[in-house]
């Protein structure tokens, strides 16, 4: 595998100009339209501007009833909210970048109280352990979603879909890692159904399939469709949300056989061993699948972009997006860029300007 982090790399119907992207992170900056202010919309444009080849948004909730799971979330299911985002993709496809949606249901992460059906849905009635630091009190037990409750989330993802295609977004991608909807459908530790969704790993994966499916079908074969998975969820973080290698090995089997353009592994730590084997999530990962590999965690300088890219074909950064508008040029030039931290990287959840 080529190491050259900046050699072109052909993704789907796209060649990107290098291996490096901007991570999709969490902003809860959107108003009452559930628009992002103009100045998170204006960091992923600098961001194409100054060199990333594919830049991801935040995670976009995907309906208007049971998604939302933090103030402030982004939404593009109106003609006010895919114009917004149309300038965005159109300016970042000016700078030579790839655009991708990202979306998501937040499940059993919901916030109630800001959630628009006031209610919190998972595929079991199982909350997590820890408290909700944005509330400092316990989540509640959500409701076990039924059949209806399945067809009208899958609806959502389609729908938003649908708005990512009208805005001219290059690709859109399912979140199903962090311990969100999807996650939980994934996972043992959150999924205790006894129906056709519950049980073995090829019937707690059924809902991502079905999304994924009914999303490839209203996007065009011209823009990409990509997922995003985890071992590792924002509550209860030190859970591990698949039991072993062998059943993350068969969650990529599954995957691979799903029409996806590529996958994306999202780690605390790239360069860390995967259920206590020697390989890394990445290595693990790529042992199972040819499709096109992108991974993210600690990935902050010229060095760790290519330890990185060792293992997989394109390295996502966060918080170094995030915080160093230079970030692609840095690398390029082979600086000393130390890690930024999360208690750094929180200015993202204020009214302050990123540079």
């Amino acid at each position: 595998m080529s190491t050259d982090i900046f050699s072109p790399f052909k993704l789907g119907p796209f060649t990107l100009k290098n291996r490096l992207g901007v991570a999709p992170m969490t902003r809860m900056s959107a108003g009452p339209e559930s628009v992002p202010r103009q100045d998170v919309l204006d960091f992923l444009v600098r961001r194409a501007e100054n060199g990333a080849a594919l830049v991801y948004t935040e995670a976009i909730v995907t309906d208007y009833e049971s998604a939302q799971g933090y103030p402030g979330q982004s939404r593009i299911l109106t003609q006010p909210q895919v114009d917004a985002w149309k300038r965005v993709t159109d300016a970042i496809r000016a700078n030579g970048a790839v655009s991708v949606m990202q979306m998501f249901h937040c499940g059993r992460m919901a916030w109630p109280e800001i959630n628009p059906a006031r209610r919190s849905i998972a595929p079991s009635a199982v909350a997590p352990r820890q408290d909700n630091p944005l509330t400092g009190k316990p989540y509640p037990v959500p409701e076990a979603m039924s059949r209806f409750d399945i067809e009208h989330v899958v609806n959502g993802f389609v729908e938003t879909a649908k708005g990512a295609v009208a805005a001219g977004f290059d690709g859109v991608e399912v979140h199903g890692a962090h311990g969100y909807l999807i996650n939980q459908f994934l996972s043992s530790y959150s999924n205790r159904r006894e129906d056709e969704y519950g049980g073995p790993l090829a019937n707690r994966f059924r809902l991502a399939r079905e999304i994924l499916r009914a999303v490839r079908g209203v996007i065009p074969r011209d823009r990409l469709l990509t997922l995003r998975i985890s071992n590792w969820a924002i509550a209860d973080m030190e859970v591990s949300q698949f039991k072993d290698a062998r059943e993350w090995e068969e969650l990529v089997d599954l995957i691979d056989a799903e029409p996806i353009d590529a996958l994306s592994v999202s780690t605390y730590d790239f360069r860390a061993k995967a259920f206590g084997t020697d390989r890394t999530m990445a290595g693990l990962t790529r042992s199972r699948t040819t499709r096109p590999l992108m991974i993210c965690g600690r990935i902050h300088d010229r060095a760790t972009a290519l330890e990185a890219l060792a293992e997989a074909d394109i390295a996502l950064s966060g918080k170094s997006m995030l915080l160093n508008p230079d970030f692609v040029g840095h690398v390029r030039q082979g600086l000393d860029m130390a890690p930024f931290s999360s208690q750094e990287a929180n200015v993202a959840y204020t009214e302050t300007p990123l540079p």
